[in-house]
């Protein structure tokens, strides 16, 4: 779809529903990309034959204008690990509903979500509330690191469990601003109804 000129846009190839399958399509359709490595952590196997070490990768990749792709990837020796999640991270791009959801911001614009949002992974919740513009990124590093790759610039957050854990805090970000850009807004559920009647 993509070679045939179907498809010009990340937009198009998100709103078709179809899964992104390679990543340099991701590259095509959003040059420039910036990647950032969460964490790196040495994982080990009990074999028959000893321990077996691995490392495993977190990565966050984002254009910092409302697109945002996390994977964990793990391999023998840490470039491939790194390499493997860019490349899965890619594959799980989503576009971030940014806009001006504090009340008190009456500007306008898209330097923080559209609403709140929750995201879970194993005992870690994070909430991100929309915050008026000059606040700046009230968050973690971790947190911040994924919300600056997405385009958010302003944003206060809340997060519970254990959230030293920075492979499940990054991906409670992540699964927040997913959740985030899935929400039901009445505009989507007139959308909806409409296409069930066709």
């Amino acid at each position: 779809m993509v070679q045939n000129g179907d498809v010009t846009s990340m937009d198009q190839a998100l709103e078709t529903g179809l899964p992104l399958k390679e990543p340099q399509l991701v590259d095509q359709l959003l040059p420039g990309l910036d990647d950032e490595v969460l964490d790196i952590n040495m994982v080990q196997r009990m074999t028959d034959s000893g321990r077996r070490v691995k490392f495993r990768c977190v990565v966050a990749v984002g254009n910092r204008d409302g697109y945002l792709g996390y994977a964990e990837a793990r391999d023998d020796q840490v470039g491939g690990a790194i390499q493997k999640a860019i490349e899965v991270a890619k594959l799980n791009i989503i576009k971030v509903d940014r806009g001006s959801g504090s009340w008190e911001d009456r500007a306008g614009g898209l330097n923080s979500l559209s609403r709140k949002a929750e995201g879970k992974a194993g005992s870690v919740t994070v909430r991100i509330i929309p915050a008026p513009q000059g606040l700046g990124l009230a968050a973690a590093e971790t947190v911040r690191n994924i919300l600056e790759l997405a385009g958010v610039q302003d944003a206060w957050t809340k997060s519970d469990g254990n959230t030293r854990t920075t492979v499940n805090l990054a991906k409670a970000t992540y699964n927040a601003l997913k959740n985030a850009s899935q929400s039901r807004t009445p505009q989507r559920a007139r959308e909806v109804r409409q296409e069930v009647r066709e």
